[in-house]
Formats: C-alpha cells, structure tokens, sequence
C-alpha cells in the first residue's frame, strides 16, 4: 500500500480546524455561559465568529482563545491584564503563528459535537436514574445541565456507558468506577500533555517562544498529538490483555484447586472404608448356653452307641 505523502502544515493546521460550534456549543465545551462568550467578544479578546446566513459559527481558534482567557483569569489576571497581554503578543508576533500555537496546546483532542439529551432520554438509557446518579453523572462531568435539558460533551461515552449498563452492569458501579479511574486518567492526561508540550521548555516560563520558532513549534506539536495518542491506546490495550491474562490465570487455578481438592477427599474417603475392619455382630446373649447344649446332647448320642 503506498505511502500518503504528509499532509503540509496549511492542510494540517485545516484539518485541525475543522470543529465549528455554534454560540452555545462553544459555551458548553469551554466550560463557560454565552454571555461570557459575547463579553469577551465586545472586549476583543475573541475574534469575530464566521456568518453563514442567519447562523455564527465558531471554530476551534475560538476555543483554545477561550481556554486561555480562562487559565489567565484562574491565575489572578483582569480582563483588562489579559486584554493589554494578547495587545502586546499580537504586536510582536505573528498573529496567526501565535494562534496556530495556541490551537495546537489548547484545542480540543476529540472531535466529537456535545448533544443534548432530556431527562427522559437519559430514563431510558440507563434504566430510570435517580436524583443521586444524576448529581453524580454531574459531578464527574458527564453531562452538564442546561435549562430542562442535559448537555453530553462526549456523547460516545455516554452511549458506551448506557451499552454497559444494558449488559448487566450497574448504573453505580459504573459511576463509581469512573470516580476511581478518574485520578489515574488526569495523571495520564497530565504526562501526555507534558510530552507533547516539552518541546517548549527550552524557553522562559514567563515568555513566549521567538516568532521565527512558532511556526516549527506549531508543526511538531500538531505531529505529537496523535503519536501520544497512539501511544496511550497501546498501553491500554496492553493493560488490558494483562489484567484480563491475569484474572483468567487465577480464576482457572482457583477452579483447577477446588476440583483437585474434592479429588483428594473422594479419595481419602475410599481408602478410609477399605482400611476399616469389618464389624461382625455381636452373638445374642442366649447364645453361649444353646451352644453349650447342642454340644452337650452331641456328646451323649456318642457316648449312648
């Protein structure tokens, strides 16, 4: 099969972009409220979304702006600090180098659309949740609440949680399954954006890298990002086809045990009853003197002749 010739850095950085949101769907993927979106807008910190007729449209430039916003804000900046800061960058960079840096780090790693669902869809999804199992669901940012209605980020693991559930596993144990791997999985998160990212530290922490390094930045992080993901589907695969070795292993042995332990007591049994002695009954009491007499009477016939 011959090789595609690699895509260019244009055709890459297209593909990349090629998440469109509307006003609240952007809102929801960034973790914020389409008034904040609209404020930022009027403020300058977010570039004009795109006019198709009636409808706006965002893309994926929006949300790692967005993102940003929001990181700076966490760290005690203004809008007014955050605002003079993108002012400055933009002077004295390529703007578009800058956001094409800025979508490479912080832009979305699936490509999935959030979906809406009402309660009564998710009641027949998983069997009827309850109040708790919907705060829980919550909580570990499953859905998210949007009126009346829930919003799914990740629609594909909701579905997949609702095929599990029909195959017999319990809406709790899923939850509180997701609750325990949760730290594993942002640990693992944390390390892979680390070894995306570290090409970036041979730069100061409080600068940005030099314009003329941007656009090769730009291009060897959009490279590593699906090699990382790569990288972390085999290990969980591997993980996987371990544990499920392992439990396989032991669930045979402790079989394998069992039946060789009821072997050994059938036979310990056997042995048991052909050693025994074989108990003969005791002679009535009467016994000793009937034998006496029948021998005595023979006695007498021969003495008789």
């Amino acid at each position: 099969m011959p090789k595609q010739p690699p895509l260019s850095r244009d055709k890459r950085a297209d593909s990349a972009l090629s998440n469109e949101y509307t006003v609240d769907e952007l809102a929801h993927v960034a973790g914020t409220t389409v008034r904040n979106v609209r404020a930022y807008q009027d403020k300058g910190l977010l570039a004009p979304p795109v006019k198709r007729g009636r409808i706006v449209v965002y893309d994926d430039t929006h949300l790692a702006r967005l993102k940003l916003v929001h990181h700076l804000l966490a760290r005690g900046y203004t809008l007014s600090n955050i605002q003079d800061l993108i002012q400055a960058v933009e002077e004295g960079h390529d703007l578009r180098s800058i956001l094409g840096l800025e979508t490479a780090i912080g832009s979305r790693w699936s490509h999935e659309r959030p979906q809406s669902y009402s309660l009564t869809e998710l009641w027949k999804m998983f069997g009827g949740p309850s109040p708790k199992r919907v705060q829980q669901a919550l909580e570990l940012g499953f859905i998210e609440r949007d009126g009346l209605k829930f919003v799914a980020t990740s629609p594909a693991s909701l579905k997949a949680g609702a095929a599990l559930v029909k195959e017999g596993i319990p809406v709790d144990d899923l939850l509180e399954g997701v609750r325990i791997l949760r730290p594993h999985f942002d640990a693992v998160a944390k390390a892979l954006v680390d070894l995306v990212v570290r090409r970036l530290d041979r730069y100061e922490a409080d600068a940005l890298p030099p314009p003329a390094d941007v656009p090769a930045l730009v291009d060897a992080i959009w490279r590593l990002r699906p090699l990382a993901m790569v990288l972390v589907e085999s290990e969980m695969n591997r993980a996987l086809e371990e544990a499920s070795g392992d439990y396989l292993v032991n669930r045979v042995a402790s079989i394998l045990e069992s039946r060789i332990g009821e072997a050994l007591d059938t036979e310990t049994d056997t042995d048991t009853a052909v050693d025994r002695p074989v108990k003969r009954k005791a002679p009535p009491k009467d016994a000793a003197p009937r034998v006496r007499a029948v021998a005595g009477a023979g006695t007498r016939r021969t003495r008789t002749r």
